[in-house]
């Protein structure tokens, strides 16, 4: 099998796959559907601050990332920060997160806080996660933390974000999520999570820039369209319509995208990813004049509002003295409101904020953007895994997976890097 290599996205994931590929002396093409480099982690200009339009975070256990920087020269960037984190429950808002925390919670029971507590502290001590798999997180949830602590803390939580398919999420994903964000605590009373100075963009231009130099090619404006098979084997991409002829590919788009790539001899293939379903999400961003909390995330369960938390970014990437702010609103993307008007979802997250903070008006506000992304989050059923394609499909050279493959892990920075060098490791030649 010979050298060349299509990596389909240029999101963290296909651009590592590309840098650990051309490391390796293939001659790699990356096409990429949108105008830049970095996918969910791409940054736009925000009036004057370069930020991404979907938040992230990495935290003490995203050692695949620190491994990857070390190699560009850039792991001097990585800034650790002591976070906060608070629960707004019924038009109150408290601290969250830590032992006295939840002593202190008044919205909780003494039996019902022991039961959460028990449940979130062997969650992160946990390492087996296949028994969790074909459990329902609802299920999971009600043994450990009882009735009182699930309809309270995790059935807002699942509702406004997975709506009709909130009973159909699994344990083993639920698990892993408070296991990461549990193992970033330096103490059981300190948090801390980091963020790379300058932000996302500056380990997506520097995957980017080392593979250039190393030789590669990056497409933007791209859009795959379909793959190229011949007997079985993958002979290449169309995108953009021209056609990428190569020797191996890696695909990297989402699910919904790659099953619409397959010509339609293939059909079995393209149901196979078709049959995984996500939803979508949109970040509605603020920029103001002054803080909304002390918080760096706000769970929120309060009946005004249909939105499970926020995430006040500058509490942990400071951005010159104004507050950053991300209201995220998940929701399959046949939800009417994943249509609504920009200005009515600004003005619904507008009315969240003020309520935290009553003494926030809107001559505070200096900027607002609205992000949508139609495939964000894939719903983890129970029993995901057995659901997964492999990843090197019956197709010689084509190798498929998108950030559902990172089961039970969430979709992060890390393991996006974690996986692309996997795969670039299984490429012949």
């Amino acid at each position: 099998m010979g050298k060349s290599v299509v990596v389909i996205g240029a999101g963290p994931m296909g651009l590592a796959a590309a840098y650990h590929a051309v490391k390796r002396g293939f001659d790699v093409d990356v096409l990429e559907a949108g105008d830049t480099v970095g996918g969910m982690a791409a940054h736009f200009d925000f009036n004057g601050v370069s930020i991404e339009r979907f938040y992230h975070f990495c935290c003490l256990s995203d050692h695949d990332t620190f491994a990857v920087m070390e190699d560009l020269g850039i792991g001097d960037k990585m800034r650790w920060v002591s976070t906060r984190m608070g629960y707004y429950v019924d038009g109150e808002l408290h601290r969250w997160g830590d032992p006295v925390s939840l002593l202190m919670f008044p919205k909780l029971s003494l039996l019902a806080k022991i039961r959460y507590g028990l449940q979130v502290f062997t969650a992160t001590r946990r390492s087996d996660w296949r028994t969790l798999d074909r459990l329902k997180a609802t299920d999971w949830f009600l043994k450990w933390s009882g009735r009182e602590a699930y309809d309270k803390m995790w059935k807002p939580l699942l509702d406004l974000k997975f709506y009709e398919f909130a009973d159909q999420v699994s344990a083993a994903w639920m698990w892993q999520r408070i296991k990461r964000l549990g193992r970033s605590r330096k103490s059981l009373f300190e948090e801390r999570l980091g963020y790379i100075e300058g932000g996302s963009e500056t380990l997506m231009n520097a995957l980017a820039k080392a593979i250039k130099e190393k030789g590669g090619r990056i497409h933007l404006m791209t859009p795959a369209q379909k793959f190229l098979i011949a007997d079985g084997q993958v002979t290449g991409v169309e995108a953009g319509g021209r056609a990428f002829a190569a020797d191996q590919v890696i695909s990297t788009a989402a699910t919904p995208i790659v099953a619409q790539l397959f010509p339609d001899d293939q059909y079995k293939l393209r149901d196979a990813y078709a049959r995984i379903r996500n939803i979508g999400v949109i970040c509605v961003l603020f920029r103001l004049k002054k803080p909304v909390t002390d918080n760096f995330w706000v769970n929120i369960s309060d009946k005004r509002f249909a939105i499970p938390g926020i995430v006040e970014f500058s509490n942990l990437r400071p951005v010159g003295g104004d507050s950053i702010v991300y209201v995220p609103f998940y929701m399959p993307i046949t939800n009417p409101k994943f249509i609504a008007s920009d200005e009515a979802l600004i003005s619904e997250s507008m009315a969240c904020l003020k309520a935290l903070n009553p003494a926030l008006a809107e001559r505070d506000v200096i900027a607002t953007h609205v992000a949508r992304l139609r495939h964000a989050q894939p719903i983890y059923e129970p029993g995901f895994e057995a659901i997964l394609p492999p990843v090197q499909t019956p197709i010689a050279g084509l190798q498929i997976a998108d950030t559902c493959y990172y089961y039970p892990e969430d979709r992060g920075v890390s393991e996006s890097l974690r996986f692309a060098k996997l795969m670039a490791e299984r490429l012949n030649g």
